[in-house]
């Protein structure tokens, strides 16, 4: 009984709901960044045509859509229930020895864009040496901005191991 009244109350005025959510104002995107800005104005200005396509609406499309409507029902399973004992351990998932965070040998990096190496690697060089390794000099030698330097220094860290030594052992006795 209870499924019929749950059921009943989610199908209440549907599609006036449906409508309403469609004519909502849908959030405008993220501000992007000033390279990116600069690359995709001249894209759009040597496809003017690319600029059309993505603001028409195909109307034979819109109107296959209105037509669709879904009904199912779980059938029933005719498939044997495996034994309990008969499951399989999970296998173990181990990068390769040698794996540095290549998987995408990347040998293009635009100017004021680093690879995840090169940040792991700046950071590191930070950390051991902030004297000389300051972030107007991690600015100058990646070709990066200030700002972006300072948040990634502020914001970003790499972990760091420590390893107690096992001499001092105090341990509280169970009773």
């Amino acid at each position: 009984m209870g499924a019929a009244v749950a059921r009943a109350v989610r199908n209440f005025n549907l599609e006036n709901r449906a409508e309403r959510e469609i004519s909502r104002m849908k959030p405008s995107p993220a501000p992007r960044h000033p390279s990116t800005k600069n690359l995709l104005r001249e894209q759009m200005s040597s496809h003017p045509e690319i600029k059309g396509e993505i603001d028409r609406k195909d109307d034979k499309l819109l109107s296959l859509l209105k037509d669709v409507y879904v009904d199912s029902q779980d059938p029933v399973s005719s498939l044997q229930v495996k034994d309990a004992g008969t499951h399989q351990k999970p296998k173990e998932f181990r990068l390769p020895k040698d794996h540095q965070f290549d998987m995408m040998n990347v040998e293009n990096i635009p100017k004021g864009k680093i690879s995840v190496v090169e940040a792991l690697t700046l950071l590191n060089k930070h950390k051991l040496y902030p004297d000389t390794w300051t972030a107007k000099k991690i600015a100058e030698e990646y070709h990066l901005e200030q700002q972006d330097v300072n948040s990634l220094l502020k914001y970003f860290v790499t972990f760091e191991v420590k390893i107690f030594p096992p001499g001092d052992k105090k341990a509280i006795q169970s009773k």
